[in-house]
């Protein structure tokens, strides 16, 4: 009898369980790989922007696996995204162990270099968001996966902005436009070396049909007097305008700006200029072409050791199915002897091919 009611009373627990158990809850897995060629025509590197750092190399860009979870009909949710490889190692510059002369110090925690992005969100409501955690910048054009932009290089702007944000942010929509507002660790530090923290905000909205969409951005900290932080700055502060316009089914174009402003602790401040556009073209769904003019103003000198760059970048997607196949030519000048000759000696231009191979899932 006992054994028969303890075996009823465990059924009807197991029931009301099931019943309690969310059924909203999803989760999606993807992912993907890409690796490149790339071969300058000086016979010498000449490279200044992220993860294209080689010379005539066969080299794996990044395998990456991502998670996302959400559960409540999205209410709260939870995102792991991994990278491997060296885009994601340029990625996480400051997450590792130390390797003697390699460059900057690292924060020691080897478990934290292969995560891109880790972080959970809480939704009260359909117009408010909290994000916490270690998340990409929304700061910029560019995006890391190589997927999701259709040049392969990166740009100066890029290379040169913020890549992620450890820290928390809130998303606000009102109606056609959006604001997100944060407080995070400085720019590219998952554990903080430093009491300074960064601000974060971006400012969205666009055209009730859509072809028209912009994202006015901020990035920056202020108030550092003795430069205790790792750029060693009284201040830094980036605006940052991303326009994106919608011309046809078949051509579009995207506009970035940015201004990096830099106070030091002592000497005068400066500020450096980026201006890029994309022309995107898809004559067919398995072809697509895309030419980045970008210029890059530093007067002063202040940031990049002349005092302008103009890079263009001419990138040709051919599509089959989930893998894309880009081959990309490059070409840049500078105002002063900013690359290299074969031989060593200085001059103002420089011009790179590269094969790229990028497989999504």
């Amino acid at each position: 009898m006992l054994r028969k009611l303890f075996l009823a009373a465990a059924a009807a627990m197991f029931f009301f369980a099931s019943e309690a158990q969310d059924t909203t809850k999803t989760l999606a897995i993807s992912g993907s790989v890409d690796a490149y060629y790339r071969y300058n025509f000086a016979g010498v590197a000449n490279n200044y922007t992220s993860f294209t750092n080689s010379q005539s190399s066969f080299e794996l860009g990044m395998a990456s696996l991502r998670a996302d979870a959400t559960a409540m009909s999205g209410k709260v949710g939870a995102t792991v995204d991994l990278g491997f490889g060296r885009r994601a190692e340029e990625f996480s510059y400051n997450d590792g162990n130390d390797n003697v002369g390699s460059g900057p110090d690292k924060n020691g925690f080897l478990s934290l270099a292969a995560i891109k992005q880790a972080y959970v969100t809480y939704a009260p409501s359909s117009k408010v968001k909290f994000t916490m955690g270690k998340f990409a910048t929304h700061v910029g054009y560019e995006l890391l996966d190589a997927p999701l932009n259709r040049n392969y290089s990166m740009s100066y702007m890029f290379t040169n902005g913020p890549f992620f944000h450890t820290g928390l942010k809130a998303d606000i929509t009102a109606g056609p436009v959006a604001f997100m507002l944060g407080v995070t660790n400085y720019t590219d530090q998952t554990t903080a070396t430093t009491e300074v923290k960064n601000l974060i905000a971006q400012f969205s909205g666009g055209t009730k049909n859509g072809k028209l969409k912009f994202y006015l951005n901020y990035s920056g900290f202020m108030g550092s007097d003795a430069g205790n932080n790792p750029s060693g700055l009284k201040s830094l502060n980036q605006i940052d305008l991303v326009v994106l316009g919608t011309v046809s089914s078949k051509f579009n174009i995207g506009y970035n700006g940015t201004v990096q402003s830099r106070k030091p602790v002592a000497g005068s401040s400066g500020s450096w200029i980026g201006n890029a556009l994309y022309f995107n073209f898809d004559p067919t769904a398995k072809l697509g072409l895309t030419w980045r003019s970008e210029l890059i103003s530093d007067s002063k000198t202040i940031y990049y050791g002349t005092k302008s760059i103009f890079a263009n970048t001419l990138s040709v997607n051919c599509k089959v199915g989930p893998l894309t196949i880009i081959p990309e030519l490059r070409f840049e000048s500078a105002q002063s002897n900013f690359y290299a000759k074969s031989n060593g000696t200085g001059t103002k231009s420089t011009a790179s091919g590269l094969l790229a191979a990028v497989y999504k899932f």
